[in-house]
């Protein structure tokens, strides 16, 4: 018999690559309207890179801000790595820095010094190669009228389908 090369992923799917998304920020598309997305790589500690893997992490608070020329992820949350001890682990909130190309860190810097925008982690999750990525976009901030108008054209789209899917020909 062969052997497959399919590999069990942590939400227990198999996939013939290593990829899987570890933490989504779904409120994100509703409360920005988003234009420039991007796929970044981060520069992480081992205990992170571990922690990550038990699937636990969150970015719905996080933001990315500019220092030094350099673009951070702040305020995301990687719990402990628990079975690493405690003298070799990371803290659960620290900074973490995006690795980019130095046009796409220009690029996403010019755009932050523009008035109401922000840069705004959309996933984290592990590539086919086992790398740990963060897709990024460029947002602006919606305002109510905004969102509900987008409430009404979800709801418009799903009875549609509702009554395409319940017409007889």
């Amino acid at each position: 018999m062969a052997k497959s090369n399919k590999k069990a992923t942590a939400k227990g799917k198999t996939s013939g690559s290593n990829s899987f998304t570890v933490a989504n920020n779904r409120k994100a598309r509703f409360d920005y309207s988003l234009s420039d997305e991007l796929e970044a790589g981060l520069k992480l500690t081992g205990s992170e890179v571990k922690s990550l893997r038990h699937n636990t992490a969150n970015i719905k608070e996080s933001y990315i801000a500019e220092e030094n020329g350099e673009l951070w992820l702040i305020n995301s949350y990687i719990p402990e790595y628990k079975e690493g001890g405690t003298f070799f682990n990371h803290t659960p909130r620290q900074k973490r820095k995006l690795l980019l190309h130095k046009k796409e860190i220009v690029k996403y810097i010019t755009a932050l010094e523009r008035r109401g925008i922000t840069i705004i982690p959309l996933s984290l999750y592990f590539n086919g190669k086992g790398k740990a990525k963060i897709k990024i976009a460029i947002g602006e901030g919606k305002k109510n009228h905004d969102k509900r108008h987008d409430i009404k054209e979800r709801d418009w789209k799903r009875q549609q389908a509702s009554i395409l899917k319940n017409k007889q020909y």
